[in-house]
């Protein structure tokens, strides 16, 4: 059994976090992902690490084993409490996802949902035509082709819509923006 360590850094608990994988997708940590939401240590004497997360969905089913791997990982390099919170609000949004993040999604063959502009404010600008199938131009994973069909509004899991390439006519994943 490791040592329990004292207060490590924010950046070295994220670089640990960032080998965390999500359990759906496991070419994409929590981090790249965009749930991880905070880390911060809780109180000097007791060392509690407490780790909030969003998930991708409110009923996601992959919520709890995510934290129990947030744990293992974090235990494993000797953090001795860890407590993992969810956090509903503001709901988590592909927005949040990192390029890195989306690249692995499209290296895996999942099409990634598309990065949303910002205005000349800087605030983001909510487009909900890309909330409709039909308006939605999803770019193959495999060959790149913008000739593709929504199969179904559900894919592998109720955060992915499965489409077709019409093009090398194989079937993605594509990770639903929202």
């Amino acid at each position: 059994m490791n040592a329990v360590v004292n207060q490590v850094s924010r950046e070295t608990l994220l670089n640990w976090l960032g080998q965390v994988m999500d359990p759906e997708v496991p070419v994409v940590s929590i981090v790249d992902l965009g749930i991880l939401r905070d880390v911060q240590w809780q109180g000097d004497a007791d060392n509690t690490l407490l780790v909030t997360v969003t998930p991708t969905y409110s009923g996601c089913p992959a919520t709890e084993v995510i934290a129990q791997s947030i744990c293992e990982a974090l235990y494993a390099r000797g953090v001795g409490k860890v407590e993992v919170r969810t956090q509903l609000a503001p709901a988590w949004t592909t927005d949040w996802m990192t390029p890195q993040g989306r690249d692995a999604l499209r290296a895996y063959g999942i099409a990634p949902p598309a990065a949303r502009a910002a205005s000349a404010d800087g605030s983001q600008v909510i487009d909900i035509a890309a909330l409709i199938p039909s308006n939605v131009i999803v770019p193959c994973p495999q060959c790149n082709s913008r000739k593709t069909r929504l199969l179904s509004q559900y894919g592998s899991t109720a955060c992915k819509a499965l489409y077709q390439c019409n093009s090398c006519l194989e079937p993605f994943d594509y990770f639903k923006p929202h």
